[in-house]
């Protein structure tokens, strides 16, 4: 039986932009997000630690929370929005094959974000509660990232959709691929480690109010920062054993540019071991979002390694009409100077 693939719709542009685009601004969206998983699970465990200092911390990273999940969420949007536009049919249909988990996403963000606010807004009062309500946005996030996988996985196998015509509830999730659980746990390990690395960072910004807390932030966030990048490598290793022959081969001399970018990433990831383990916060931050762009080209090859048999964005129509790029182009230059000025405003104001 054929594949339930739907037409896709024509575009504006030659599709060479919103690809551009879409690896413009998907490495951003990727900064914010590991960042607020990564907080978010620090901040749970100095918690639980229950130390006079590692309370202190959680009570820092409470009042950055909610403003990491801003910056996630409407940074988020444009990668997606370009994703739709060069694989909407595509991930229009894996969305509606897990309809029911997918439109469950946006209820438990709103949970999970009314939880951080009031995590951060009443903690000197929930007592023990505060560390349960701050554990409940954490397995939010924690399912908004499984639904993603699975859809982001879904989407890449056109030969499961005719699941559909047994199963028209929305409940079908993509369970029986066996990168799926790698491919989860590579992004959580990994953005609790960059999480680490925000620690740090934020760490770093703290002394200038309390330098005692400040430097037990930066340590403690570089520590858990290199420990969750050795486990990280041991899930990356299993990621890529688990993809089928032909998709593992691209990164071993199959396509010479995703080859390129596994070499790159590989030495990119050595200099990131030397510089965490030397706790160099600054020089670590810069090699690492080297490392993620190079992550992004390569999901990207994968991506189009996986679909090539049915689709390919050579295949997508164009119907030229210029001024909605135009617009959209003067709308980010505009955007980004907002969230700017909004982060620089935010921070300040933590730091008061």
């Amino acid at each position: 039986m054929m594949p339930l693939i739907p037409t896709p719709d024509t575009i504006p542009t030659h599709w060479g932009y919103f690809q551009f685009f879409l690896l413009l601004t998907f490495p951003l969206h990727l900064l914010f997000m590991n960042a607020l998983l990564g907080s978010t699970v620090i901040a749970t465990y100095m918690h639980l630690k229950g130390s006079t200092q590692s309370r202190a911390l959680a009570y820092e990273l409470a009042k950055v929370i909610p403003l990491l999940i801003a910056l996630t969420v409407n940074l988020g949007v444009a990668p997606f929005l370009f994703l739709q536009v060069l694989y909407g049919h595509l991930v229009y249909s894996s969305s509606v094959l897990m309809g029911m988990f997918w439109l469950m996403i946006i209820p438990v963000l709103l949970a999970a974000y009314y939880a951080a606010y009031l995590y951060d807004f009443k903690f000197f009062t929930l007592g023990r509660y505060g560390v349960a309500i701050l554990f409940c946005a954490c397995l939010g996030f924690l399912y908004i990232g499984f639904m993603l996988s699975n859809n982001m996985t879904l989407m890449l196998h056109p030969e499961t959709w005719n699941a559909y015509l047994e199963n028209s509830r929305g409940t079908f999730l993509n369970t029986a691929d066996v990168t799926l659980w790698p491919r989860y746990l590579h992004f959580m390990i990994g953005g609790s480690a960059v999480g680490g690395l925000f620690v740090s960072l934020y760490g770093r910004w703290i002394t200038r109010n309390d330098r005692s807390l400040g430097d037990y932030a930066s340590a403690t966030g570089m520590k858990l920062f290199f420990g969750l990048t050795l486990v990280q490598i041991a899930v990356g290793i299993w990621f890529l054993l688990a993809l089928p022959q032909a998709q593992r081969m691209l990164f071993m001399g199959g396509n010479n540019l995703a080859t390129l970018c596994f070499v790159v990433a590989l030495l990119l990831l050595a200099t990131l071991l030397v510089t965490a383990f030397k706790k160099k916060i600054y020089a670590s931050t810069a090699v690492l979002f080297g490392l993620l762009c190079a992550m992004v080209l390569m999901r990207d090859f994968l991506r189009s390694g996986y679909l090539q048999e049915h689709f390919t964005l050579e295949m997508l129509k164009v119907a030229p009409e210029y001024s909605p790029l135009i617009l959209f182009l003067v709308t980010l230059v505009v955007g980004l100077a907002l969230v700017a000025w909004m982060v620089r405003a935010a921070l300040t104001r933590c730091s008061d």
